[in-house]
């Protein structure tokens, strides 16, 4: 991303992705945010114990420091969005890394409680949040056969980051306070920053710099030679100055795209995880009290949240390889569908465990069933909407996110106040999962599938479900190649400036013939070429 305004307005030339070199770097920055993102709220709550005796306030109030954290990293999706498609990725994710960092710093340096969640809160999780959508943008534009190996591997850094923040966070509190330990890691939170530099946006200019190079051969191939020729370069390269001097008011950008919910498939995928963040979370937040309540001494009840975490570390990248499978990756959605179900079920079945064994056998299952949730959740959105709405749709999809995770949670806590019982909470988190499980198989076999047998196919027509990006890039490539080779046009230039370049060409050829000279066959051909590809290009900007 991160990319300038085009002349003359238009969108720059879709660049097929790397699937390696400088991509596997962008991979390792993308892992350190999302392992920033998601753990860091949770790393975070080792100090609440000692917030709570200096500022005389209960768990509760402390708890609502992580709440906001990741209030902001879900609610703010839609002001991701729009700076990204506005400023692009590496600017974007500079500013957050600086915020995140600065929010800690001054959090170190906080009297009460509510400017703890002015700095802690909305500043770190404003910066957390622009760097980790940023990153997940990025990460698809690098690679497209190998994305879902690369979300898997991304994805992993949740897990891994939560098992050395937490240690860390507790030994930076022992030797320096809370004080020295919210500083210190506001200074790790400035690696942000470097994971920003990285995001290199892909070389949006090198089929211009081709073009303008190849400018004058293009005028010699058309043209007879002669005089003639030359008057057709200088003609051509005068109607493109006086054409840039006149050019007409740039397009505005889309800051945000709503057109995305014109896809059916997006609407089911958004329906599908709204119902799954319902029910997701829960077990995770509630397993620690529901332990101990069982009897299970604190120190072995902590340690079924490691078991989690260690599972879940080497699911993702092993999800990720699975989904990347030739015979596995055009029905992802049905594998994210079974991820889904198997998480339900976890829950269902171990609902009614007794004995510290239940409850171990119980966290291997569900570290399995949610790290391939984690890995397909995103690597699903790319394949409905492709890369290059993606940004816009990952913005809509967490906002309409931060919403089922303020319900959620929040109200299983109060059912088991209310009710006593651990049981029917469990029953009900593994229901909602296993309904969304339900939907997105059901929702996207029928309205999908049947429609993409009943339509005809058409190249103009895109599949109601996305798809992968492979063929769209594939198809980008062979007419950036089809128009390099008939007119060596750059992908950038006007409509008008084809049209008036062609018929430059023509009156110059007329001329010639009109004089005796003829023209020839390969000259005619080469026009008529460009004349078809002309009309291709302007019916593909229509399109």
């Amino acid at each position: 991303m991160g990319r300038p305004d085009p002349e003359e307005g238009q969108l720059p030339t879709p660049v097929k992705p790397p699937d390696g070199g400088w991509g596997w770097i962008v991979l390792f920055g993308c892992f350190v945010i999302t392992g920033f993102s998601y753990a860091f709220p949770k790393a975070v709550s080792v100090y609440f114990k000692e917030l709570m005796k200096d500022f005389h306030v209960g768990y509760s109030d402390t708890a609502w420091i992580s709440s906001i954290m990741l209030a902001m990293l879900y609610g703010t999706g839609p002001v991701c969005s729009i700076m990204v498609n506005q400023f692009g990725c590496r600017p974007v994710m500079l500013i957050g890394g600086l915020l995140a960092s600065a929010g800690m710093i001054l959090a170190s340096f906080t009297t009460n409680i509510i400017e703890l969640y002015l700095t802690a809160g909305v500043l770190t999780g404003l910066g957390m949040a622009l760097n980790f959508q940023p990153s997940l943008i990025m990460l698809g534009t690098y690679f497209d056969k190998r994305r879902p190996l690369a979300n898997g591997l991304a994805a992993a850094g949740s897990p891994v980051f939560l098992s050395s923040l937490s240690p860390l966070g507790q030994v930076l509190l022992e030797k320096f306070g809370w004080r020295g330990g919210f500083l210190i890691m506001g200074g790790l939170l400035l690696n942000c920053c470097t994971c920003g530099a990285v995001m290199r946006p892909l070389d949006m200019g090198m089929k211009q710099k081709m073009g303008k190079a190849q400018d004058k051969y293009e005028a010699k191939e058309m043209l007879p030679i002669g005089g003639k020729s030359e008057e057709g370069i200088s003609t051509t390269d005068g109607t493109k100055k006086a054409k840039k001097a006149k050019k007409k008011p740039k397009k505005g950008k889309k800051l945000l795209d709503f057109s995305i919910f014109s896809n059916r498939g997006f609407i089911i995928y958004t329906i599908s995880k709204f119902i799954l963040v319902l029910g997701l979370f829960v077990p995770p937040i509630l397993l620690v009290n529901y332990a101990k309540d069982t009897g299970v001494p604190d120190t072995e009840a902590a340690f079924l949240l490691s078991i989690i975490g260690f599972i879940d570390i080497f699911a993702r990248p092993a999800c990720g390889m699975v989904a990347g499978l030739k015979w596995v990756r055009p029905h992802v959605a049905y594998l994210f569908s079974f991820s889904m179900l198997f998480n339900g079920l976890t829950d269902i079945c171990s609902a009614r465990a007794s004995n510290y064994t239940g409850l171990v056998i119980f966290c291997v299952f569900f570290g399995i069933s949610y790290g391939m949730v984690g890995a397909l959740q995103f690597e699903v959105l790319m394949a409905i909407v492709g890369s290059q709405k993606f940004s816009s749709a990952i913005g809509l999809v967490l906002l309409i996110e931060a919403f089922a995770v303020l319900i959620g949670p929040p109200s299983a806590g109060r059912l088991v106040d209310a009710l006593k019982n651990y049981e029917v909470i469990f029953y009900l988190a593994g229901s909602e999962v296993v309904l969304s499980a339900l939907f997105l198989a059901v929702a996207s076999y029928c309205c999908l599938n049947r429609g993409k047998k009943k339509e005809p196919p058409s190249e103009n027509h895109p599949s109601a479900g996305g798809g992968s990006d492979t063929e769209e890039a594939e198809s980008d490539l062979q007419e950036a190649e089809e128009h390099s080779s008939d007119n060596h046009q750059p992908a950038h230039s006007t409509d008008n400036a084809i049209v008036t370049a062609n018929e430059e060409a023509n009156h110059v050829a007329e001329e010639q013939s009109g004089e005796g000279g003829g023209c020839p066959t390969g000259d005619g051909e080469v026009l008529a070429r460009d004349g078809s590809n002309a009309d291709q290009m302007v019916e593909r900007d229509s399109f």
